[in-house]
């Protein structure tokens, strides 16, 4: 299987839409509860544009494998170097170096940019998600307890930092 790292572009929308919805839906890895829609793919892609932030899409001959994306973590001027991701693999793109790769072009992209760090927030119970940041370099720096609600349960947010 031969697998491509490129910018997302309008036409992966429907399939990132797809994929960070069954994530929504099916785990608590993520608070919100509002599945996304292509036109809000769409609106993302524009904003990352307009921003001068990232979005990145794993493919092989056929399918979406993953993507990745990061942002700005707070809004303001003070943190316009301080980044966040946001990266989501498929079953079938799990283990074969997807997310390392998709989070190469995040980091990498952000680091042409001027970015000194890059954070990922992760719900505790999401321990793949917190073993992989680690295995990238990503140190974890706090333990928010209860931060966060799913399924009407409270949920522990862990923050993890990379210095770019």
């Amino acid at each position: 299987m031969t697998v491509k790292i490129g910018a997302a572009t309008n036409a992966d929308a429907a399939q990132i839409a797809a994929l960070w919805s069954s994530f929504i839906r099916d785990t608590d890895f993520t608070f919100t509860s509002d599945e996304k829609s292509e036109a809000d793919i769409r609106t993302l892609l524009a904003e990352k544009a307009t921003s001068g932030h990232g979005v990145f899409v794993a493919r092989d001959e056929t399918r979406l494998l993953g993507f990745s994306a990061y942002g700005q973590l707070r809004v303001g001027v003070g943190y316009a170097r301080t980044m966040e991701n946001t990266i989501y693999v498929t079953s079938t793109g799990q283990g074969l170096g997807v997310g390392r790769a998709l989070m190469a072009a995040a980091e990498d992209h952000a680091r042409e940019r001027g970015a000194h760090s890059m954070w990922a927030a992760i719900t505790s119970t999401n321990q793949a998600a917190i073993g992989f940041h680690g295995r990238l370099g990503y140190v974890q720096m706090a333990n928010l307890p209860e931060v966060g609600f799913k399924w009407g349960e409270p949920k522990d947010l862990v923050l993890m930092r990379k210095r770019l």
